[in-house]
């Protein structure tokens, strides 16, 4: 079979959850299976609820939301890969080419600010997918909930890697002025020829830390997120990394240690092998290395940083990195004090 250009995943792996797969014994027969090679398809979800109850304690918000389920972006290392399969889906190349969109997102979500036991939370968009991949230019769903958090005065945290988000700048400088929103740009390389192989559908790196000066340019706080580090293949650019999203402005860094859970394991390893023959196996025993001889890890506190020799490396290299170009900066405060429910009996007695 020849290499999908334009996309991460090179092959559908078996949804756990079903009994039956597409098998490909012969490339010529495409027309009996799904399109492998060709368009991205929609499709429309009308959930009940948007906001996700997030009981990681690893994780630095309480809720999440995803406008979108899977993601064209093709990251080949994405820990939501797997979540594609309770879809009914694979967590392979149907992650990338079949799309799950909430239009009515901003909807449900004013329901559930306006229910009278909810009470203002650190929120993440998105948690999952990015919100602001390919899709959103046409379909608007992250916009309008942005447009939701501000109407509510409900502070908000974006994680993208695509340069759309300056679309919004108009909105998101007005959020700023009042606390209510923070920004990271996730960066994983300097090298193009390795972001076109691990993200295929994502901004160039030059765009995203454009992305970062003009964010902060105009006022709205925003950061790097250096993640996944792959030990290895990316984990040596940290420093750099650090160095050039600090000169562009961020005010702020993160970084996630890969982990290749459920079906995650199989796609990676094919893409890396077919990728980087060479260098595959030591790439590999590193990841294993960091996590206790294992590539996969579900264990709180250990998941996302890894343990280990090269573990403990990366991270004093991420640190020494970070105090030397980001020393005294930091993400200024939500302010929670200014959520409101517009047109409710409480706020029509303070407007009083």
């Amino acid at each position: 079979m020849d290499y999908i250009k334009g996309r991460g995943a090179q092959l559908n792996t078996k949804n756990r959850f079903s009994d039956q797969q597409y098998v490909l014994e012969h490339f010529e027969g495409i027309d009996e299976l799904p399109d492998f090679g060709g368009k991205t398809e929609i499709l429309l979800e009308n959930p009940k609820s948007v906001l996700n109850k997030t009981d990681s304690p690893d994780l630095p918000f309480a809720y999440s939301i995803n406008p979108y389920q899977g993601c064209e972006h093709g990251c080949i290392y994405c820990y939501a890969r797997n979540a594609h399969q309770y879809w009914g889906y694979s967590a392979g190349l149907d992650f990338e080419q079949k799309i799950i969109a909430k239009p009515n997102a901003a909807e449900i979500l004013k329901k559930q600010f306006n229910n009278k036991n909810y009470v203002a939370d650190s929120v993440s968009l998105s948690g999952n997918t990015d919100c602001y991949q390919p899709i959103e230019r046409k379909l608007k769903i992250t916009r309008s909930l942005l447009e939701v958090f501000y109407e509510y005065k409900h502070p908000v945290g974006i994680i993208t890697k695509n340069s759309l988000i300056l679309r919004d700048i108009d909105l998101l400088s007005e959020m700023a002025k009042e606390g209510l929103v923070h920004v990271m740009i996730s960066i994983t390389t300097l090298r193009e020829e390795l972001r076109l192989l691990m993200e295929p559908r994502t901004a160039t790196t030059k765009n995203r830390l454009k992305v970062i000066e003009l964010l902060n340019s105009n006022g709205i706080p925003t950061g790097v997120m250096t993640a996944p580090i792959i030990p290895g293949l990316n984990s040596d650019e940290i420093p750099e990394l650090i160095k050039v999203a600090a000169d562009c402005g961020a005010l702020a860094a993160g970084y996630t240690m890969v982990r290749l859970n459920g079906s995650v394991k199989e796609i990676f390893h094919d893409w890396l092998y077919k990728n980087l023959p060479d260098a595959a196996e030591k790439i590999w025993n590193h990841i294993s290395e960091t996590h206790g001889g294992q590539v996969n890890d579900n264990r709180f506190g250990k998941r996302m940083r890894g343990e280990g020799k090269i573990a403990e490396s990366i991270n004093q290299l991420f640190k020494l990195s970070v105090k030397r170009h980001m020393e005294r900066r930091k993400f200024p405060d939500y302010n929670y004090s200014l959520f409101r429910r517009p047109g409710s009996v409480d706020q029509l007695q303070l407007d009083f």
